[in-house]
């Protein structure tokens, strides 16, 4: 679906310290369920020179965000904490040779997870700043201080900018409106202004071209095919997915065994919904089967 740089595709395949550290002094912990991406950053601090020593990541998510947690573990190992916390969103991004403009949200996520490490050593509470300004993307839960801070950092001019660096309006659109508002208004700050039709930071990359419109048909085989690569990996845990129903572009799934009821299945029906979005090039939204909304026959609506 996306042109990935070399750097990217080694860190995904061939992860560095992935895993916990052993005997870590410094956890942080970011992400959202709602969106499919978790990191949880552990590291190993000299208490006398406050030098990071080791690192090691746990990532849920896609390709980019365990390449991502993966470099930025390289990057800031051997740095005191007050160095580590210079590294930005667009370092990590550069260290791997660039990121899709889609997926720049993965390199944001790890230096959050930095800054909640850091947090966790000092003693302090850290919080991401998302809940205390007005919540804009409803399908992804970002509000507007994120939206104004990314803004800011990585000089960003569109909808769609916003859209790749924070995955805000990337579902159902309504919050559009709001987004331009808020560009609207960072730009007048930056002492420019904003032009809903400009051209976005980065063009995304190209897209092999499709045939032709995607059938329902054609959806449904590959959203199965999808549902069907995460299959074994669940079945050795004790539980398993299904694919229930597809309507329109929302598919309805069951989880079964142990994947039923645990505190994980949010994140694992998450990451299908993810993983369907970069095969398919469309939103594609992944809900459990209990709600499905009921479908009326034909023989109860003759008696309605």
């Amino acid at each position: 679906m996306w042109d990935y740089s070399d750097k990217v595709k080694d860190h995904f395949f061939n992860p560095k310290n992935a895993g916990a550290v052993v005997d870590a002094n410094a956890i942080g912990e970011v992400g959202s369920i709602s969106c499919g991406d978790a990191l949880r950053l552990t590291l190993k601090v000299n208490d006398d020179t406050e030098v990071i020593e080791d690192a090691g990541f746990q990532t849920f998510g896609c390709g980019s965000a365990i390449a991502s947690s993966s470099v930025l573990t390289e990057i800031i190992k051997g740095l005191t904490l007050d160095e580590a916390l210079k590294v930005t969103n667009q370092d990590i991004a550069a260290e791997l040779d660039g990121l899709p403009p889609e997926k720049m949200h993965c390199s944001v996520m790890g230096r959050e997870a930095l800054q909640a490490a850091v947090a966790n050593y000092r003693g302090e509470e850290w919080k991401d700043d998302h809940e205390e300004g007005a919540l804009v993307c409803k399908c992804f839960a970002i509000d507007a201080v994120m939206i104004e801070e990314m803004v800011w950092a990585n000089k960003l001019r569109t909808v769609e900018d916003v859209t790749n660096y924070t995955k805000a309006g990337g579902g159902c659109a309504a919050c559009h409106e709001d987004i331009e508002a808020i560009l609207e208004k960072v730009l007048k700050e930056r002492g420019e202004t904003f032009d809903p039709n400009a051209a976005p930071v980065a063009k995304p990359a190209p897209v092999v071209a499709e045939k032709g419109p995607m059938t329902n048909l054609q959806r449904i085989k590959k959203i199965e095919e999808v549902i069907m690569s995460f299959r074994p990996q669940l079945m050795a845990d004790g539980g398993d997915v299904e694919l229930v129903e597809v309507v329109d572009k929302t598919a309805y799934v069951n989880m079964t065994g142990a994947c039923n009821g645990c505190q994980m299945s949010a994140m694992t029906i998450a990451g299908i919904q993810q993983r369907l979005m970069e095969v398919m090039g469309e939103f594609i939204k992944v809900v459990p089967a209990s709600q499905m909304p009921k479908l009326v026959t034909i023989e109860e609506a003759s008696h309605a």
